[in-house]
């Protein structure tokens, strides 16, 4: 399962951090994080995925 987040979390970044957490505090960080850059919101979404 944590290669399907993965993937979600590399075309969507919110979508991985959402299945892995829920509407939780890292889900809006990775909202954050996407808006400002796709590519920070990516590594931020691999890492809550990884962390696990």
């Amino acid at each position: 399962m944590d290669i399907i987040r993965i993937i979600f979390a590399i075309l969507l970044p919110p979508l991985g951090v959402f299945l892995q957490v829920g509407l939780g505090k890292h889900f809006w960080i990775n909202i954050i994080l996407t808006l400002c850059g796709y590519f920070p919101g990516i590594i931020h979404a691999v890492y809550i995925i990884a962390k696990k």
